[in-house]
């Protein structure tokens, strides 16, 4: 499936996901009905999720990033998917993971300010079933923020 047409067209549409087809075809070195066949089919297979608008938060207002660590009183199959399918509604949870080591999940969740988080913690959070400790911690500054896989460190081309 990743051979090296493919690999490009992935490297060219996670930088630029509206990027026209005909361009996309150029870049890639293919004409554009066989590059839009490539996608689709990348769509299909659901190597392609979606295209997304990426907003900057900076700039639309105040923010805080805040990453939480979950800790459940237990971790039975009915826990985790009470948590899973309580977190997926929340639109404050930007991403969830179940984690290995000391807390059970890591959730990154943006809010407004102080106050937002406070609600959020008290009101969302601690309501939830199976939630026995929430750990926070605030970043001061995001370093580094990318959305495209590094293709070629994960799946070297052959």
């Amino acid at each position: 499936m990743l051979d090296s047409f493919n690999r490009r067209i992935l490297h060219e549409l996670q930088g630029e996901g509206r990027l026209p087809n005909v361009e996309l075809a150029g870049r890639v070195g293919l004409s554009p009905s066989p590059c839009l066949a490539r996608v689709r089919q990348l769509e299909e297979a659901g190597v392609i999720r979606g295209y997304y608008g990426l907003l900057d938060a900076e700039k639309l207002g105040p923010t805080l990033s805040v990453f939480i660590q979950i800790t459940l009183d237990r971790q039975s199959e009915k826990t985790l998917e009470i948590f899973e399918s309580t977190v997926a509604e929340l639109p404050e949870v930007m991403e969830c993971y179940l984690m290995t080591g000391d807390a059970d999940y890591l959730l990154r969740v943006v809010v407004r300010d102080a106050v937002a988080l406070k609600d959020f913690i008290l009101e969302k959070l601690t309501k939830t079933p199976g939630v026995a400790n929430i750990r926070s911690s605030f970043s001061l500054k995001q370093v580094k923020y990318k959305t495209a896989l590094p293709l070629e460190q994960l799946w070297p081309a052959r």
